[in-house]
């Protein structure tokens, strides 16, 4: 089996991965519930978790991570704790349906929404960014990658636009995070949303957002916190004010331990190992009659992704034969991103995505490749 749907969830964790998750099993109890060991040890253990994903993301302390589910929670938790009837957001076509979703329902309650476009090519028009500015604008997010094409949001300039008009610059780094080098406080970020389990190596049933120290927004959910018990609301001090209820403790030990070993290997040298890997497919299938390649490969700086099509050919059925004739694992379909498929015209036929990790080999590329050369001749 060759395994290329990186981009949906990482399958080949490091093995430190499982150890940790095993140990929080067998020994962890419920962190900020007790003064004994077990739970002292889980306190620990989420403790690590938050440390080592400061570190990773340059936050100025452990306390700007606050946990949840996967991505999504955190996407609805920072957009629906921060946007208001009658705010205004501008965000663009390239969206996840994790950012889509709560705000079509903000703007059922309310708030209103604007779109930045992207060219034939996937590229965001960003001098839409200013045409798309109103008095009542509050909020901008973004994705940091596509999940579709794999082509790179550039937020130096969307956190000059969101710092120049006093809005709020939220993140979702899905794609990125543990990809690729990323530094909240250099880029600006108010709010970046992660998961756990896809670049960062964690489990799935992980995920987060670092929140700027000073930002505060209204809790997704409330319930038990393990302090302030007699009070009527849910604390309000980070990361407190946005974990009600317990965590996953022993998907947060494999969470850490998997950041903990991105750091040990240094993520700009993984980056560039996926990046060189994505280069070498695009490389060999480029010039292949029949296959549309999407998204820019112009700048060789983008998401390890490369999404296609052989023709006219259903792209569920081109990605069964991958994995019924060759072995190989990919995505295909809308990849639950509608508005960039509208923009490239491919609604109704969608995509085959190839999604790499620094955990494939140039063997398994090459022979993807060459599977992609196949399947085009054949017609």
């Amino acid at each position: 089996m060759i395994y290329l749907d990186n981009a949906a969830t990482t399958l080949q964790k490091p093995s430190c991965v499982g150890q940790a998750m095993l140990d929080a099993l067998e020994h962890a109890g419920n962190p900020g519930r007790g003064a004994h060991e077990p739970t002292l040890h889980a306190a620990r253990i989420v403790y690590h978790a938050r440390e080592t994903l400061a570190t990773l993301l340059h936050a100025e302390s452990p306390d700007c991570i606050a946990f949840t589910a996967n991505v999504t929670q955190a996407l609805n938790t920072a957009l629906c704790g921060l946007v208001r009837p009658g705010d205004h957001v501008i965000t663009t076509v390239c969206e996840h349906n994790s950012v889509l979703r709560p705000l079509y329902r903000l703007r059922e309650q309310g708030a209103e929404v604007s779109f930045v476009e992207v060219d034939d090519t996937g590229r965001l028009r960003y001098e839409q960014f200013e045409k798309f500015l109103r008095p009542n604008t509050r909020l901008v997010v973004v994705t940091h990658a596509s999940n579709v094409t794999g082509d790179l949001t550039d937020l130096a300039f969307v956190s000059a636009f969101a710092k120049k008009h006093g809005l709020t610059l939220v993140v979702d780094a899905a794609q990125t995070a543990g990809a690729r080098p990323i530094d909240v406080q250099a880029l600006g970020v108010d709010v970046l949303c992660f998961t756990g389990h896809k670049a960062l190596l964690g489990p799935q049933g992980t995920g987060g957002l670092y929140v700027r120290p000073g930002l505060t927004m209204a809790p997704l959910v409330v319930g038990g916190s393990g302090i302030h018990s007699f009070d009527e609301t849910h604390p309000s001090q980070m990361p407190t004010a946005l974990e009600a209820g317990t965590l996953n403790v022993p998907g947060l030990a494999g969470l850490g331990a998997g950041v903990e070993w991105i750091l040990s290997q240094g993520v700009e040298a993984l980056h560039e190992k996926e990046t060189a890997l994505t280069r070498l497919f695009h490389e060999k299938i480029v010039h292949v009659p029949g296959v549309k390649i999407y998204g820019s490969f112009d700048e060789t700086d983008r998401a390890p992704i490369v999404s296609l099509n052989f023709g006219d050919e259903d792209a569920a059925r081109a990605a069964d034969i991958l994995w019924e004739d060759y072995g190989i694992c990919v995505r295909a379909g809308a990849h639950c991103a509608p508005l960039i498929h509208k923009a490239l015209g491919t609604v109704e036929q969608g995509m085959v995505r190839f999604s790499f990790s620094h955990q494939n080999t140039e063997a398994e590329v090459l022979r993807a490749a060459e599977a992609v050369c196949e399947l085009a001749e054949e017609g």
